[in-house]
């Protein structure tokens, strides 16, 4: 993903956030990868100062403690937060999640193929977008 700007991934499965990390260097993707594992933690993370505020969101919806819809409802409420895109990364096939999703504005809604090779292309369709809007500083 073109920018420097680090990615967080927001995701519990730990051989998802696996997959994720070999599909983004797969394609060459050297943007460090921030990982958190529910939204409670994202929240914490992205209102830390020390942090370094990410260029994308990757979030997963089905999660523990807080799930992606609650964090996306937290996220959008949140003036500072807001503008970063968020690209929702899911095992759902759910309309409802769907809609939820695009009515809390997010860039995208990709469901996580079982296939590897499909993940890839999954992956590379998101660092593609990334790469071509013309996002705000």
């Amino acid at each position: 993903m073109r920018s420097r700007k680090p990615i967080l991934l927001v995701e519990d499965d730990e051989v998802d956030q696996m997959t994720i990390q070999r599909a983004l260097k797969e394609i060459h993707v050297t943007n460090r990868l921030d990982i958190v594992r529910n939204g409670e933690e994202a929240l914490a993370f992205l209102r830390d100062p020390a942090q370094d505020r990410p260029g994308i969101i990757l979030l997963d919806l089905n999660m523990p403690r807080m799930n992606g819809v609650e964090f996306l409802r937290a996220v959008k409420a949140d003036t500072a937060l807001r503008g970063i895109p968020v690209i929702v990364l899911t095992s759902s096939r759910e309309e409802q999640d769907r809609v939820e999703s695009f009515n809390l504005s997010v860039a995208g809604y990709m469901v996580k193929p079982v296939d590897y090779r499909q993940f890839v292309e999954v992956v590379r369709t998101i660092d593609l977008y990334w790469t071509l809007s013309e996002l705000p500083e």
